[in-house]
């Protein structure tokens, strides 16, 4: 076995023991779906920036890049557009619902009937894009590995579904964290190798003759425009709607969240440079490496940030990469496995099936439930691998726009506009499913030849239908939404559906502090930065034992420099748990003398 398929299975292994270890710290449903409220920013900022972030976006993303230069900057930068709303008004005030589940808050302001609907349909979603992005890791590890597809993704599928089960939100955010950090280290150290052996940026730029911002295959440039002004459109919607908002959900308090948005709003800005420099490195150096990846036929190019790595660093570094989009695909998955389980089990069993259901009884349904939606995901990994004909980044940018975009719509204006009757939630899904066939059934190249008198390229095309159907479902569906505002009656709701409502919007706009995390809010601030600082360390000393492989001398830096980068978060984590504990001593000191007090005078 190699040392890099040796790599991965250690860290697979790492991921099992860091669900195990966050095992204890789920007492009930609140813990298993969101950390029972109580994560610091650090954490939540890690899993906000991972559930975006997938092997996708070292494939069929970075496959973007080498075809098209810096244009998927764009869409990244997009995401940094959402996460700096988040930043401004929306992370603390999902955090302020004081909900479990998203869907929770939906049901406070829609009704139950929306409530069903919305969770159904983001089931469906959770499980198509979770499939996607195992689809994506799949194709690329089995033509590194010679490894079958089917043996990736049940693999991938098994160690995602075992640390779910045993740690819920606790070890799915604990392992993004962690994931995160192996991600930022391997990409910034093949940043900075490429850049070291580049000649100039110029050299870069004029390998695209010409086309380094758009890439080829544009002859009108609004139609990019257009494109780019889409995607910041989406991923305004995307960002900051309440099903997505369950990332803010489990902060300790509304600082906590809006910290976290700022950490996510600070990595999506210098990550995507960091990302696909290589990309573009092997465009302008070494476009040959596409023969090394010749069974992968016209997706060869999805290979672009493996043969990087395979060329121009040390041995082990390929292990540390494929690790980083297990990482990043993992985190993707289990985020979608938890957040899928929490509104079946709090959406659907306790409100349709049982609701006189206990917390125990929960939260073993709960452990059944994510290993149900990991079989399911496993599947239709298997089924979108068949679709031969659209590149993974196609996939997903269009499983986005028509079957992802529609349901945020009004997940976020529902936040935004108050006076909307109750059916205005699900009557706008299903608007946005019309409109979803429609552009998918009707909207041809020939039908924007014939209606707009333009002739598109095959890459003007695919962009063009993203576009399209996010612009049409912005003033189409968004439109429906708006409009039934002139069909809200306060008198039409009965006392207790306003009740619920105001309630809604009273928590919305009211803080949430420290006071609220419960008396052992310290041990859990400890818990946090002891186990992981710990963890962290243990992964660092791993990756530095790689410097002692047969590398020449600057190889066995790299590896030193890549370890050494994960044991600055662990020390700092370490410093802050021992600062945690002092505040614990501390309390637990004023405590006793209280009661000492007390006693006496009792006496």
């Amino acid at each position: 076995m190699s040392v890099d398929i040796w790599v991965i299975f250690i860290y697979l292994l790492f991921l099992v023991v860091i669900g195990w270890v966050f095992k204890n710290f789920n007492d009930n449903t609140s813990d298993y779906f969101r950390g029972g409220g109580n994560m610091l920013w650090w954490l939540v900022g890690s899993t906000a920036f991972m559930t975006q972030f997938s092997a996708w976006t070292f494939t069929g993303a970075a496959s973007k890049a080498y075809s098209s230069g810096f244009a998927i900057v764009f869409l990244f930068m997009a995401n940094a557009v959402g996460y700096l709303l988040n930043y401004l008004y929306f992370a603390p005030r999902f955090r302020q619902l004081r909900v479990v589940t998203a869907a929770e808050s939906l049901k406070m302001r829609y009704g139950k009937p929306s409530e069903q609907t919305f969770i159904w349909f983001s089931m469906f979603d959770g499980l198509v894009s979770a499939a996607t992005w195992l689809n994506a890791l799949a194709v690329i590890a089995s033509a590194v590995f010679g490894v079958s597809l089917e043996t990736i993704i049940v693999l991938t599928g098994v160690v995602v579904v075992a640390m779910s089960v045993t740690g819920g939100a606790w070890a799915v955010v604990a392992s993004d964290y962690v994931q995160m950090l192996i991600i930022m280290a391997v990409t910034f150290v093949c940043f900075f190798v490429a850049w070291d052996n580049t000649d100039s940026l110029s050299t870069i730029v004029s390998s695209y003759d010409g086309e380094f911002m758009t890439g080829s295959g544009y002859g009108y440039a609004w139609l990019f425009g257009f494109w780019v002004f889409m995607l910041i459109i989406k991923q305004i919607f995307m960002m900051n709607n309440t099903l997505n908002g369950y990332r803010y959900m489990c902060a300790k308090d509304s600082k906590n969240a809006r910290f976290g948005a700022l950490f996510t709003l600070c990595l999506a800005l210098i990550g995507p440079v960091i990302w696909f420099f290589p990309s573009w490195y092997m465009h302008a150096n070494d476009p040959g490496f596409i023969n090394d990846f010749a069974m992968l036929g016209a997706k060869a190019n999805e290979a672009v940030f493996v043969g990087f790595v395979k060329d121009y660093m040390p041995a082990g570094m390929l292990g540390l990469l494929m690790a980083a989009m297990f990482a990043a695909s993992m985190s993707s998955m289990d985020s979608g496995l938890n957040r899928n389980a929490g509104f079946f089990v709090r959406n659907f069993y306790l409100s349709v099936i049982n609701p006189n259901a206990s917390e125990e009884q929960m939260l073993r349904i709960s452990r059944f439930v994510t290993l149900g939606f990991g079989v399911l995901i496993v599947g239709i990994g298997l089924f979108i691998n068949s679709l031969k004909s659209m590149s993974l980044f196609d996939i997903l940018l269009t499983a986005s726009a028509l079957i992802t975009y529609p349901i945020t719509i009004p997940a976020l204006l529902g936040l935004v506009i108050r006076k909307t009757p109750d059916w205005s939630g699900w009557s706008t899904l299903i608007v946005g499913c019309m409109v979803s066939y429609g552009v998918g059934a009707w909207l041809s190249p020939e039908w924007v030849n014939s209606v707009m008198g333009i002739e598109v390229s095959a890459r003007e095309w695919s962009d063009f239908r993203v576009a399209f159907g996010i612009g049409a479902h912005t003033v189409i569906t968004g439109g429906f939404f708006l409009m039934t505002r002139f069909f809200y009656k306060e008198e039409s709701h009965s006392q207790a559906r306003l009740d619920e409502r105001n309630e809604m919007w009273r928590r919305w706009s009211t803080p949430v502090d420290e006071s609220e995390a419960g008396e052992n809010t310290l041990s859990i601030d400890y818990g946090q930065k002891v186990i992981l600082g710990r963890l962290i360390l243990i992964g660092s000393i791993m990756v530095m034992g790689l410097s002692l492989l047969p590398n020449p001398d600057n190889g066995r830096l790299i590896m030193l420099l890549c370890g050494a980068l994960l044991m600055i978060p662990a020390i700092l984590m370490l410093v802050s748990a021992r600062s945690s504990k002092r505040a614990m001593e501390a309390r637990e000191q004023a405590s006793s003398a209280g009661y000492q007090s007390e006693s006496i005078q009792e006496g």
